[in-house]
C-alpha cells in the first residue's frame, strides 16, 4: 500500500536564514519561507524545531517544537517565518513545510545541519536580495 502513495516532488522552495540589522544595529537572524515558483502556494504550515548534542557535555538538547500557518505566499515572493537565535546554530535546525499548489498537497523538510549557518555558507536568496545561508 504504501507504494501506492505518490509523494509529489517540492520543487523552487526555499528556507533561507539572513541577518539583519535591528533598529539598534545589532545583528538579528530571521528564518524566511522562499517561493520561487510562478504560482503561490496556499494553506502553508511550517513547523521547526532544533535538536542536537552538547559537545562538552554529551547531553542531548532540543528546542520547543513552533508552528506557524501562511495563508498564501504569493508567487515568487517571500513570508518571514520566525526569528532565530544565533546560540540554536549549533544545533540542527528543521523546517518541515507544507502546502497546497493547484489542490495538491506538497511537503518538505529543510535541515540547517549543526554550525551550517555561517560567513563561508551565505549567498546571495534570490527574491530577498539580501545574503544568507538558504537550502533549496
Amino acid at each position: 500500500m504504501k507504494k501506492d502513495i505518490i509523494l509529489p516532488k517540492v520543487e523552487n522552495v526555499a528556507v533561507a536564514v539572513v541577518p539583519e540589522t535591528s533598529p539598534i544595529g545589532e545583528t538579528e537572524w530571521s528564518v524566511f519561507l522562499v517561493n520561487l515558483k510562478q504560482k503561490d502556494l496556499t494553506g502553508v504550515l511550517v513547523s521547526s524545531r532544533g535538536y542536537g548534542e552538547n559537545t562538552m557535555t554529551g547531553e542531548q538538547l532540543k528546542t520547543s517544537m513552533l508552528r506557524h500557518f501562511l495563508d498564501k505566499v504569493e508567487a515568487e515572493s517571500f513570508c518571514k517565518i520566525e526569528p532565530i537565535s544565533e546560540e540554536v546554530f549549533g544545533l540542527s535546525n528543521e523546517y518541515w513545510v507544507s502546502f497546497y499548489l493547484d489542490s495538491t498537497m506538497y511537503d518538505k523538510k529543510y535541515i540547517f545541519m549543526a554550525e551550517s549557518i555561517k560567513e563561508e555558507n551565505i549567498v546571495n536568496i534570490p527574491v530577498i536580495n539580501k545574503m544568507g545561508v538558504m537550502i533549496k
